[in-house]
């Protein structure tokens, strides 16, 4: 099986690798003609490492990131305080990864490219998809530079202007709220690098000028608030913003900035047919983007491994429906795992096809009760076990080993004759 990706950003370079470790043929092509240099979305949240931990990033991405640091807030020029953005906590079985971390997107990029190549394939650069067409047994896909391409599926990580969304017709609802503006972007500045900075007026101290450091490349990444008349992303606009705080900072080249828009939108479909869209996009306030349960990227790199999950699946379907001896083409198979993406999910599973829990995995004590496997003394019907990404131990709650508890006393009574919530020294309350 092949799989074209255009779109060369978190989510496409997740979705590549995902499948390029599981021995799945992908290509992916981006329009431009340079990689991205900027910090953009430089806040990873604890379930973002869990996924580049996963990808086989973590390490890589530890070494060149760093902690979220205290920031210096200054009101009317003057330094008042040192806050955090929230308590350190330690590593836990169920968060490895409990603090937030910061490295520029960029650099993300680059690690994640990096793993990539390890499988043998490399982004394409200055190959814009321009024209697809789709049939029963694949797509077939027209790039600027010429070439034709024939793979089983493509997949669109081409961002929020997506080409592969809007040949689709597939609408992208929600809005941009134009009334509310930033400027953000990355520029070198004559402050301590080992803390971010907090530049307001006492009278609003809630409206102000933030200033973090990025870890290894000397820079800053600033967020301004923007009026309503129109101004230039460039650093003149931002030294007069911070003049008029009397931040008392000198800033020099400025190395990327755009203007920051609030922006919710999500795909009316997710797939059409053999083509898997760009889905959906979601902007946090860059002086807000650790806070909240996830951080934008992670909603950007979720869409590519559940597309990882499903191609993946089918080809083991397919691979599994091979070494049986069965006669279903390529075709037919993978058309029908990709028209019903939610209904099974991967990873380990009971004999019956639940998803397993804990206390279900192999050598892990009980299957349940109405599950055959290891530990149950039922031999179940013959199902293999599904193949899948690994998946994190789900320990049980306390309050269900206590239910369950009840009830196996409550049977092993109603067995000996006593009826459960009867009286008698034998009776049981459920």
């Amino acid at each position: 099986m092949d799989v074209l990706i255009a779109g060369a950003g978190p989510a496409g370079l997740a979705l590549a690798i995902d499948l390029a470790r599981r021995g799945i043929g992908v290509r992916i092509v981006d329009k431009a003609t340079e990689f991205f240099r900027g910090s953009r979305g430089d806040g990873l949240q604890p379930r973002t490492l869990e996924v580049f931990d996963d990808l086989g990033v973590i390490d890589a991405v530890l070494a060149a990131g760093r902690e979220i640091p205290a920031f210096r807030v200054h009101l009317d020029g003057e330094y008042v305080m040192e806050r955090r953005m929230g308590e350190r906590r330690e590593p836990a079985p169920d968060v490895p990864y409990p603090n937030g971390w910061v490295l520029g997107q960029s650099q993300t990029e680059g690690i994640l490219r990096d793993r990539l190549a390890e499988f043998g394939v490399r982004v394409e650069l200055g190959a814009e998809l321009t024209g697809f067409t789709q049939d029963g047994a694949g797509v077939t896909a027209e790039l600027s530079t010429g070439e034709t391409v024939r793979a089983d599926y493509l997949v669109g990580a081409d961002g929020g202007r997506s080409f592969v969304r809007k040949a689709l017709g597939i609408e992208f609802e929600g809005g941009t709220d134009e009334s509310v503006k930033m400027l953000l972007g990355d520029v070198e500045a004559d402050l301590d690098p080992e803390f971010g900075y907090w530049f307001a007026r006492a009278a609003d101290p809630g409206s102000g000028v933030m200033m973090s450091p990025l870890p290894g490349i000397g820079l800053f990444q600033f967020g301004a608030p923007l009026g309503e008349a129109d101004a230039e992303p460039t650093a003149e606009t931002l030294q007069s913003i911070l003049d008029g705080l009397n931040a008392g900072v000198r800033l020099g080249e400025l190395a990327w900035s755009t203007v920051w828009r609030p922006n919710v939108r999500l795909a009316k479909r997710f797939r059409e047919g053999r083509v898997v869209p760009d889905r959906r996009r979601g902007a946090r306030p860059p002086a807000d983007r650790w806070a909240g349960a996830e951080h934008e990227r992670a909603g950007r790199l979720q869409p590519g491994l559940e597309a990882g999950r499903r191609l993946t699946r089918a080809a083991g379907q397919l691979r599994n429906r091979a070494a049986r001896g069965g006669r279903a083409g390529a075709g037919d198979l993978l058309g029908a795992a990709a028209q019903a993406p939610g209904r099974r999910r991967a990873g380990p599973r009971t004999r019956c096809g639940h998803p397993a829990a804990r206390h279900q995995l192999p050598g892990v004590g009980r299957a349940g009760p109405r599950c055959g496997g290891p530990g149950t003394g039922r031999a179940g019907p013959r199902r293999q076990w599904r193949e899948g990404p690994p998946v994190r131990p789900v320990p049980r709650p306390a309050r269900h080993e206590a239910a369950l508890r009840r009830r196996r006393t409550g049977r092993a009574a109603h067995l000996c004759g006593a009826a459960p919530g009867g009286g008698g020294g034998g009776a049981v309350r459920r």
